[in-house]
């Protein structure tokens, strides 16, 4: 057997020898090519060879074992390393374009999280008051529904509808899109608390929860009715304070409400649960306003008593702010950490909870009426703030709303425009989105019958808020 495939291999090896030898001689041959052949000889033997080599090239059999002889003059160990170089570069490429996404994706979230920071801490100022323009008069709505002057209003987190609230002890839900009455809930006659289902007393506040689930309103009895703001069927009645319910609230992600009264107490309540937590005490005169955000805490404006109080719900304690030189009648938060504030010495104040004086306060900040020498200063009925930005409203009865700019780090008030409104503005509200600005307009003042403007109209006015095409700045 070892003999076969010996001479099998010697037979397979001898033409190789054979064609070696053929090569060696037409090698020869061609060396002496240049002394003994012809010129015309030569040009047809490399017209004999060039065709061979077409012929050859043309074989299909003779390419494939060309290329088979490429393939064996590359040793394993470099085609492993021609395979691990192609399969290093293509992770390579893979993980670029990964990393790309993953910064990109990156940088969104942590300007998320920075936003969700400086908002947690009371620092996030969104700077848009720039980009704001003057709404054409034309384009602002005016939805009428309510017989007596609008005292309060609310907008449903997701900005679709409108709760306003009157003198006239209803409360009615609107459509923010076509401006169309939804729902009345009508108002009772006095002496008729048994039986009736709703206020039966000048309506004061409102407040909705920031999932849209309860409503709470408030009102001369002393009575804070909850209700359902998808079907307005009303669901509880929060009773125990001593006076007028001024001030309502509830805390951010929570059904905890807050209500302030003018038998100068603030009392905190569980409305999932339909129960009295506790009250705290220390405003010497009537509250007047309550608001608060997402902390433990809420602020109050007190009236005559000239202050505005910072309370801490858990560690039961409060701080005292003094700034005005009237009564102080509205209060608004900007921030977790800033608030605005106006009083019928005219005046609106800038306030941060680090100083126990206004950052910033323009006084006479909708003017003056009366004769010469006894000039008073129209009274401040209404302030909102666009939560975390720097445009603050303010409204008054000398026929406009007035929108401002705070400066830089909330230092100083610039107005931006005035939006014409005849009547008492008694309730303001920015939508959460800072798309448009609801005022809610009456003949007399929210809180009591000290003037009549018979040619105002009790009712909302929409007031949309455009923008110009612009990056916003966010500060710290």
């Amino acid at each position: 057997m070892s003999s076969f495939f010996i001479k099998k291999k010697v037979i397979s090896a001898a033409p190789n020898k054979g064609d070696l030898k053929r090569k060696v001689r037409r090698r020869n041959y061609n060396a002496d090519d240049g002394k003994g052949r012809s010129k015309k000889f030569n040009k047809r033997m490399d017209e004999e060879i060039s065709s061979d080599s077409e012929n050859e090239s043309a074989d299909p059999s003779r390419k494939q074992q060309e290329n088979e002889d490429d393939e064996i003059e590359e040793t394993p160990q470099e085609k492993k390393l021609r395979l691990a170089k192609l399969y290093l570069e293509q992770l390579r490429e893979e993980e670029d374009k990964r990393a790309e996404q993953e910064s990109f994706e990156a940088d969104l979230i942590a300007g998320r999280l920075q936003e969700d920071v400086l908002e947690q801490k009371g620092k996030l100022q969104r700077l848009i008051a720039n980009e704001l323009i003057a709404p054409d008069p034309a384009e602002v709505r005016l939805l009428r529904g309510h017989k007596l002057s609008v005292t309060c209003l609310v907008i449903t987190p997701d900005e679709k509808y409108i709760f306003s609230a009157s003198k006239d002890c209803s409360i009615i839900k609107w459509e923010v899109e076509g401006g169309k009455k939804v729902h009345k809930i009508a108002g009772g006659r006095k002496g008729t608390e048994a039986r009736h289902v709703g206020h039966t007393a000048h309506i004061l506040c409102m407040a909705i929860s920031s999932d849209g689930k309860y409503l709470a309103s408030g009102d001369m009895n002393k009575l804070i009715l909850i209700w359902d703001p998808v079907t307005c069927k009303h669901l509880y009645k929060l009773k125990g304070h001593r006076d007028a319910v001024s001030g309502l609230a509830f805390r951010r992600g929570t059904h905890t409400l807050y209500s302030a009264s003018h038998d100068r107490s603030i009392k905190v309540w569980s409305v999932d649960e339909n129960a009295y937590v506790e009250t705290l005490f220390g405003h010497q005169d009537m509250i007047t306003g309550l608001d608060c955000l997402s902390r433990e805490r809420c602020v109050t404006a007190g009236g005559r008593d000239r202050t505005v109080r910072v309370w801490k719900i858990a560690e039961e304690s409060q701080l005292v702010f003094h700034g005005h030189e009237g009564s102080i009648d509205c209060i608004q938060l900007i921030n977790e950490e800033h608030m605005v504030t106006g009083g019928d010495d005219g005046s609106i104040s800038v306030w941060t909870v680090n100083k126990k004086k206004p950052v910033s306060t323009v006084k006479q900040a909708h003017g003056s009426h009366g004769n010469t020498g006894l000039e008073q200063p129209y009274w401040v009925s209404s302030v909102a703030a666009l939560h975390n930005s720097d445009i603050v409203a303010s409204g008054s009865h000398n026929s406009s709303v007035q929108l401002w700019k705070c400066g830089q780090g909330f230092r100083g008030l610039e107005p931006l425009f005035s939006v014409p409104m005849t009547g008492f503005v008694n309730s303001l509200k920015f939508s959460n989105s800072g798309k448009f600005l609801v005022a809610g307009v009456g003949q007399e003042h929210r809180l009591g019958r000290w003037w009549r403007i018979k040619e105002a109209r009790n009712g909302l006015y929409i007031i949309p808020l455009k923008r110009q095409a612009q990056e916003q700045e966010v500060v710290q």
